[in-house]
């Protein structure tokens, strides 16, 4: 059973809401995470204290961020199973393969709601981190303010990239993630409609039940990535800019393996948390706007 398409302003609102609703309640657990992963370590990067630095940036880039994602997401998911559908209607032999072309275009439709909200999360999450780990005052406008006073010496377009900096890895990340986590979820909310057999264009599975299957996939998903996570995380933190291979071989070199995988468990509780309450509250959201609420 497929999902109902919501429209592009539900997926808007909706997921303005999510990105909103979780990047707040858990915020001290990503601030505990930046810090495990900082090159500084944990208790000179702030420890346990300030634990809300850096919630500025995150009020700011949340609601469009999630937006972007989910209005990218639900739009690429609907014109691809729009055109599977077609081509299954004239014979051309699709239907046969549904079964794995609907991950496939979960796969793609999340791949490239990540990218677009990576052109809003990416200098929040530089400001943001930076604030976290106690840098620059450890506040998000002095974090901010730093940055911007650059100008001078390095120009408008070295501002730029300095609010992009670790956009590739983040990208690199970010689409890994997603690419585990979102199929899993649509999986997971398939298999729910079907064994309470449900049908029908307007019919969902309820907020909790989302949730739970949001929880589980970003835990299987946060898992995975942790070593891409912590080497995004040392390049926005460093001092001067690194390409990602640099890190990459400091850190093998340095430290070998172990380094790769600081802060899973904060990781893999904040991200189950939020993939709860982030899934859940965008399913809750899009339920009550059209009036599907279970």
């Amino acid at each position: 059973m497929s999902s109902p398409q919501p429209p592009f302003a539900t997926a808007l609102l909706a997921g303005g809401i999510a990105g909103t609703t979780v990047d707040l309640s858990l915020f001290p657990l990503d601030t505990l995470k930046t810090r495990l992963q900082s090159r500084d370590g944990f208790f000179p990067s702030g420890g346990f204290r300030g634990i809300y630095r850096g919630v500025g940036s995150a009020v700011v880039g949340s609601a469009p961020g999630a937006a972007f994602f989910f209005c990218t997401y639900e739009g690429v998911k609907g014109v691809l199973a729009k055109r599977r559908s077609i081509h299954g209607e004239l014979g051309t032999g699709a239907g046969a393969g549904k079964t794995w072309q609907a991950p496939l275009e979960h796969m793609l439709a999340a791949s490239l709601g990540e990218v677009a909200a990576c052109a809003v999360r990416v200098p929040t999450e530089v400001v943001k981190q930076r604030a976290q780990a106690g840098l620059h005052g450890g506040s998000s406008a002095a974090a901010l303010g730093a940055i911007l006073s650059q100008r001078r010496d390095i120009g408008l377009t070295g501002v730029w990239r300095e609010l992009y900096r670790g956009w590739g890895i983040t990208v690199m990340r970010e689409v890994p993630f997603t690419v585990i986590q979102f199929p899993l979820w649509e999986a997971l909310k398939g298999w729910g409609r079907r064994r309470k057999g449900l049908g029908g264009g307007n019919v969902e599975v309820s907020a909790g039940e989302s949730a739970l299957y949001g929880s589980v996939s970003g835990a299987v998903a946060a898992g995975v990535t942790t070593p891409l996570d912590v080497l995004k995380t040392r390049v926005m933190l460093s001092k001067e800019r690194e390409s990602v291979l640099v890190v990459l071989k400091e850190l093998l070199s340095t430290h070998g393996i172990r380094p790769f995988f600081a802060g899973i468990g904060p990781r893999v509780m904040w991200i189950s948390a939020g993939g709860a309450i982030f899934l859940g509250s965008y399913q809750w959201a899009v339920n009550a706007l059209q009036g599907n609420i279970l």
